[in-house]
């Protein structure tokens, strides 16, 4: 959950949003180091009197500048080509979820029991309880069991939407008449919020996610009260 003058990430609760996590610190990191090395240089050589106005090209300063840099990218771009690559696979989901993207709500189908499935709209601000987030709480939380693979299939009604959760490091895109798909396992238990990513009309940012991390025994429980 996102909190007043944070600077950093929500806490992870997804092995994925771990590695992004990593990721973005080993990013920063190097832009770190780098940033320091050309202050340095600009420190030092900006008030010396020493220097020579006629050097026109040195090659040994242009190789230089040309494999440093390359390097570099290469330690950036592989933990995020395998991080890039962790994000497609979806492999054996213990649970299926259908998300459809609405101007301005989500539904959801869970097509492993049969006839559950429902709307979730934004719950307004005069019907919130004490301690409920505005414009993040739903009427029907998207409720997930803990611990467990889960597949989303994300698509849209009508116009483009972005099915995204923070957290989780999710964040997929709704289009209409195309079935995107991706995966996630929620660590622990928890309530999650997210919020449609993409601009989608007049009431795009009154279309909030919210995910409900159970046990499992709560969750079975949770659905046979749905389907009743």
């Amino acid at each position: 959950m996102a909190y007043p003058a944070q600077l950093g990430f929500q806490d992870a609760t997804s092995p994925i949003m771990e590695e992004l996590l990593h990721f973005h610190d080993h990013a920063l990191m190097i832009v770190l180091l780098i940033s320091t090395l050309v202050t340095y240089i600009i420190a030092t050589t900006a008030p010396t009197k020493l220097y020579n106005k006629f050097i026109m090209d040195s090659q040994q300063v242009e190789t230089i500048w040309t494999i440093l840099p390359a390097i570099t990218l290469t330690f950036i771009a592989l933990p995020s080509l395998r991080i890039l690559y962790l994000m497609d696979e979806v492999n054996a989901p213990h649970l299926s979820i259908k998300a459809m993207g609405h101007q301005w709500y989500w539904s959801y189908e869970y097509s492993d029991y049969g006839a559950l499935e429902f709307d979730s709209y934004m719950t307004p601000t005069a019907d919130l309880s004490a301690g409920q987030f505005r414009l993040l709480e739903v009427d029907h939380r998207m409720v997930v069991p803990a611990e467990s693979p889960v597949r989303i299939l994300v698509s849209s009604e009508d116009v483009l939407h972005s099915w995204a959760v923070p957290a989780l490091g999710v964040k997929m895109d709704a289009v209409p008449g195309r079935l995107n798909q991706t995966a996630f396992t929620v660590t622990r238990p928890g309530t999650f919020y997210g919020q449609c990513s993409e601009i989608c009309g007049t009431n795009h940012s009154f279309m909030p996610i919210v995910v409900e991390a159970t046990p499992l025994k709560h969750f079975e429980d949770w659905t046979s009260l749905m389907i009743q």
